[in-house]
């Protein structure tokens, strides 16, 4: 069973915000609420552990670091071509 509802005196700036959301990304106002709903009650949020392994795994998956410690100080030192 899914349920529904009647939200009443949105605000007006608010609705606007909604209503631009949705159409950027090509959803309803109704699938817009929805997603804003699911984001805040259904988000999970991860440890600090869990983040940096991932983010490991994708170093690892693309053949380590784009760029060595070097050339990143390198970078900031000469600035940008």
């Amino acid at each position: 069973m899914t349920a529904s509802f009647t939200l009443k005196n949105i605000p007006d700036a608010i609705y606007d915000q909604l209503k631009a959301s949705a159409r950027r990304h090509r959803r309803s106002i109704n699938s817009e609420i929805l997603v804003c709903l699911e984001e805040a009650y259904c988000s999970r949020r991860i440890s600090p552990e869990e983040f940096l392994a991932d983010a490991r795994a994708m170093r690892d998956a693309i053949g380590g670091p784009l760029m060595t410690a070097e050339e990143i100080q390198a970078a900031i030192e000469n600035g940008r071509p």
